[in-house]
């Protein structure tokens, strides 16, 4: 008898492992890029995945790199962040919460200066389809240690 226990359970562990799940349905993958040309060279990109929640919500992950060179002037970020957005129905626009971490080291002739800060978004973004573009608040920046001139920033992203 415990053997037919044992084999009943077994098999039925066996057939709840083999449902398909919905949830690799639910996540998009994408991120955003940076890219400036002139008198200072940004480059950065920013690759993430979300989970689509049913009611307009999403949360993911992602980490992010940016590469910027002035003359003798070059910084190097990456970090991680946490990002939460919300479409809001019928309407085209995303709102977006990000906590981000990151880790910058700036490097000149005379040396290199190693620095972290954090970062909290919030921002709104036209969302046409898989694309959205718009602007973000850091509130938390801090001039004395962000390697930033402007707690403002672009959205550009884009998730498929």
């Amino acid at each position: 008898m415990k053997k037919l226990v044992f084999l009943v359970f077994l098999f039925s562990s066996f057939s709840g492992f083999s449902q398909k799940s919905d949830f690799w349905k639910n996540v998009r993958f994408g991120g955003g890029f940076t890219l400036g040309f002139g008198s200072q060279t940004t480059i950065g990109v920013s690759p993430s995945a979300i989970y689509d929640f049913d009611n307009g919500f999403s949360l993911g992950a992602g980490f992010n790199y940016i590469y910027s060179e002035a003359g003798a002037f070059s910084t190097n970020v990456y970090g991680g962040n946490i990002i939460s957005l919300y479409q809001i129905p019928n309407v085209g626009i995303q709102l977006s919460g990000e906590f981000e971490q990151s880790f910058a080291k700036q490097t000149t002739s005379v040396g290199s200066i190693n620095t972290n800060f954090p970062a909290l978004y919030f921002g709104a973004a036209y969302n046409q389809g898989r694309f959205a573009f718009g602007f973000r608040y850091d509130v938390l920046y801090d001039s004395n240690k962000s390697i930033y001139a402007s707690p403002f920033s672009p959205i550009v992203r884009f998730y498929f």
